[in-house]
């Protein structure tokens, strides 16, 4: 099973590979110039043998740190713009420059959550980057830290390449970091091991996955494993493992750990409510909704709302919780929160009779409905 799951990442296109801060920057910020241009010819390399790669690469803020004096990164989110903003661009200056010097051109894609949970805004994000690897570009994805506000950030790099990989269908995912492999303990601690394969992320309850990654960065081996099980819940095949260990990788080489796919290919739909919506409230749910949202794939009618809680406006995302305070899904409410409060435990026929046919409508249409696991908060 692992030798075919390595098989597979050696010969996976279109193909993600997810690079780290910690990767392409000194300890204080500034981009490594030799790291980047090693990496750039790996993944130019895998390009000439006929494989389609987007790179997701952090690095923008800690890249914009040496320019504007800073030592270490900023903790208030303006600050982290204002970097952003200067670290972007000489980001994608240095990759277009090592780029072209392998004959390919790179394009630039920032995201936000809302590029990736609004239907228009993700199937535009999904026809971009399929048009550039159609014209033989090497996108570079990254988050939109310039403008993305707290509420509507992915968090992380992981978490957005695996979105990012089931965006564009893609038959593989590598995470690239300065470790070189998940391990069943701290990596420097004698007597870790390091965990080749891993059949199912779910199954990593017990392993001690340590803390936060770098001083440049945001992610670690938590993010990692959670990006592990987006992607392969999506049915992408995810390798773990050091940037300096990448050639080995996309060669399929023993190194790393790879995770197996869990299930097939789901809709994307729910794979970016699920992982990638940012939810802007709360509707409490009776026993009887619950259990016709989450067992009989209904959708959620006013009749079975007990209250409703945070700001919100029709289209964006919001969870769905029983009783007991438990999260089980998430879903795009179809009205603004200051009008769904009068609607609540009536019927959509009472509603459309007294204020109109426009209120014979679901709450959260089935379509737009993402189950999530029993017990989260």
């Amino acid at each position: 099973m692992t030798t075919d799951l390595r098989a597979r990442v050696a010969s996976a296109s279109p193909l993600v590979v997810k690079v780290g801060s910690s990767s392409l920057t000194g300890p204080e910020g500034g981009i490594a110039a030799e790291r980047l241009a090693a990496l750039v010819e790996v993944l130019a390399a895998r390009r000439a043998a006929g494989s389609q790669v987007v790179l997701v690469s952090s690095g923008a803020i800690a890249a914009g740190l040496t320019p504007l004096g800073l030592s270490v990164r900023p903790r208030d989110l303006a600050t982290q713009q204002a970097a952003a903003s200067v670290g972007q661009g000489a980001l994608v200056a240095a990759y277009s420059a090592q780029f072209a010097r392998h004959g390919l051109l790179a394009g630039q894609v920032l995201l936000t959550a809302d590029d990736v949970t609004r239907r228009g805004h993700y199937v535009n994000a999904r026809r971009t980057l399929e048009k550039l690897l159609a014209m033989g570009v090497v996108p570079v994805v990254n988050e939109n830290d310039t403008v993305a506000t707290h509420e509507i950030r992915f968090g992380d790099n992981d978490r957005l390449a695996a979105l990012v990989a089931h965006l564009i269908n893609a038959e593989a995912l590598i995470l690239l970091s300065d470790v070189d492999a998940l391990y069943d303990g701290p990596p420097r601690r004698p007597g870790s091991c390091r965990i080749d394969f891993v059949p199912d992320a779910d199954d990593l309850g017990g392993v001690d996955l340590g803390g936060s990654g770098s001083g440049v960065g945001t992610g670690g081996m938590v993010t990692k494993v959670e990006a592990a099980q987006i992607a392969t819940s999506a049915g992408v095949t995810t390798l773990l493992t050091s940037t300096p260990l990448a050639q080995r990788a996309l060669a399929g080489e023993d190194v790393g750990t790879v995770f197996a796919p869990t299930h097939a290919r789901g809709r994307a739909r729910q794979l970016w409510l699920a992982y990638a919506a940012s939810s802007r409230g709360a509707l409490t749910l009776d026993d009887g909704a619950v259990e016709a949202v989450t067992r009989h794939g209904k959708s959620l009618l006013p009749a079975g709302i007990r209250s409703v809680t945070g700001r919100f406006v029709s289209g964006d995302a919001v969870d769905l919780v029983d009783l007991a305070g438990r999260v089980v899904a998430r879903g795009l409410v179809n009205y603004d929160s200051r009008d769904l409060p009068g609607l609540l435990g009536r019927s959509t026929r009472d509603l459309a009779r007294q204020l109109g046919a426009e209120y014979e409508r679901e709450v959260v249409h089935h379509d737009d409905l993402a189950m999530l696991r029993r017990g989260r908060r």
